[in-house]
């Protein structure tokens, strides 16, 4: 019998920031099932910042990228039963087979079985997820050594990434200064136990903020954003001060380029170490990474946010949403209410 599934695609190239328009809903067969495949319908499906600036790769009629937590409904596969929750980047398709789930390219098969009891299992697409991981080795790996009394900033820190890293960074015993968007997002940042947190849109000036609650510099920036926010803290770095560039979501919708200063000559006074990064280049740690975040939040050292947008055909809007700002925490498109 043949199989059906539903896929969200590009139907028209992003200008700036995407519209509702730009997608559209088809339904697509599904590929025969094989010996040693199986056949997913998806739970929960993540929605990230990077898809916007991958998106310029992309062509009409591409599906739109991107990871989901799936249950198994048919399995030829040893390793995979009936009603086993896993994570593939099948993009933003409803149902899929995957007829070749131990190949690595690009990531393979995964079973999400390590989310603590009692927590959503969607935690595996956020804090215990990609997301949990981009914080975890930014930090960690990118900032290293990370030391007690350290001044850490982080932008879009109530986001999935930022949140995670600045809890992270009060648990080296580093003191933490946190912007977001909104007043509910500052609160959010107190409640993970940010030091200080500010609304970027009312606050004022950046440079006058930065140099009353950062007087002796700031040690570490976990930059998501970049532009002119960058431009204005990358100035009161300190000596061997390391950035770790996650991400630049003030730039993805531009349609063109935008010009800065100039950073090799901060660079190199400062002995400053910026990185850029993505977070697969620690693909053979990965387990290593969610026990440890598991574990966290398994006795509440962890604390954790999810935005939920009910059903499939809303992921466009999701996706719309979490580029304007509108999530707190990790931002999710659940598919079916039972998880």
């Amino acid at each position: 019998m043949t199989s059906t599934g539903r896929k969200i695609v590009m139907a028209k190239r992003f200008d700036g920031m995407p519209n509702v328009s730009d997608f559209a809903l088809q339904e697509e067969t599904l590929p025969p099932l094989q010996d040693g495949g199986v056949l997913c319908e998806t739970v929960c499906l993540s929605v990230d910042p990077y898809m916007r600036s991958y998106s310029r790769n992309m062509k009409e009629g591409d599906v739109m990228m991107g990871q989901t937590l799936s249950r198994v409904v048919e399995s030829r596969h040893p390793n995979y039963t009936m009603g086993d929750l896993v994570l593939y980047y099948s993009g933003w398709r409803d149902r899929y087979v995957v007829n070749n789930p131990d190949d690595p390219q690009p990531w393979p098969l995964q079973k999400a079985n390590y989310v603590p009891k009692g927590h959503p299992s969607s935690l595996s697409l956020g804090i215990l997820g990609m997301p949990g991981a981009t914080a975890y080795f930014g930090l960690n790996e990118v900032c290293r050594p990370v030391k007690s009394g350290e001044v850490v900033l982080v932008n879009a820190a109530a986001g999935a990434v930022g949140a995670v890293v600045g809890q992270l960074a009060k648990q080296q015993g580093c003191r933490v200064v946190g912007f977001a968007g909104t007043d509910d997002k500052v609160a959010y940042l107190k409640e993970m136990g940010f030091d200080e947190a500010f609304n970027y849109k009312t606050m004022g000036s950046l440079d006058d903020i930065l140099s009353q609650q950062c007087p002796q510099g700031v040690d570490i920036y976990f930059d998501n954003v970049g532009g002119q926010f960058s431009d204005t803290v990358m100035n009161h770095m300190n000596q061997f001060g390391r950035v770790s560039v996650c991400g630049c979501i003030s730039q993805y919708n531009n349609t063109t380029p935008s010009i800065g200063p100039r950073l090799q000559g901060l660079l190199i006074s400062k002995q400053i170490r910026m990185e850029g990064f993505l977070v697969h280049r620690w693909k053979d740690n990965w387990m290593e990474c969610m026990e440890k975040l598991a574990a966290l939040v398994a006795c509440g050292e962890m604390k954790y946010r999810e935005t939920i947008v009910e059903g499939f055909e809303r992921a466009p809007e999701a996706l719309i949403g979490m580029l304007e700002g509108d999530n707190i925490g990790k931002m999710i498109v659940k598919c079916e209410s039972s998880v």
